[in-house]
């Protein structure tokens, strides 16, 4: 790579390309690898917010239930910024009824308030109808009575929140 590049900038030495080559090459490789491409599967014809819960559990719920409900653990919640691919349960590919939180950042950090004395805290984004496709819908609801509790991962105030800044919703 940095050979082709020598071809069309020949004010810089082969060495100086090489290594901004490679420190590209680097970011480009640590991005794809720390921030997991999440395969999540939702039910036939469901449109609406889908919230991915911070839990407890030690590997992700990914299969969505009729609520547009799944589970991920922390590692996960907290380096998580890719799109998604999004299929439904017959096979095919939604991305592009996938609405994100704005045009910098697809994920929303939601976080409510309180479930047995534990908060909730997701990543969220909305699937629109096919007639809608890039048009924000704004879906909301109470996760409070359709969370389940026992997966609620528990944390501290502060341990999550420097993390993203996003959407906060108390």
């Amino acid at each position: 790579m940095a050979s082709i590049l020598k071809l069309f900038v020949k004010s810089f030495s082969f060495s100086t390309l090489y290594f901004i080559t490679i420190s590209l090459a680097f970011v480009a490789y640590h991005y794809h690898l720390y921030s997991p491409t999440l395969k999540i599967i939702v039910p036939d014809g469901y449109t609406g917010e889908v919230s991915l819960i911070l839990s407890n559990v030690d590997k992700n719920i990914l299969t969505v239930d009729s609520n547009g409900l799944g589970y991920v653990n922390k590692w996960t919640f907290k380096k998580t910024y890719s799109h998604p691919e999004v299929i439904t349960s017959s096979g095919k590919k939604i991305n592009n009824q996938c609405v994100g939180f704005n045009p910098s950042t697809f994920w929303s950090l939601n976080k409510f308030c309180c479930v047995d004395g534990k908060v909730i805290r997701s990543l969220s984004f909305e699937i629109v109808p096919e007639d809608k496709l890039e048009q924000k819908q704004y879906y909301r609801r109470g996760l409070a009575g359709l969370v389940d509790t026992r997966k609620l991962y528990a944390v501290e105030e502060h341990e999550l929140l420097p993390v993203r800044k996003a959407s906060v919703s108390l």
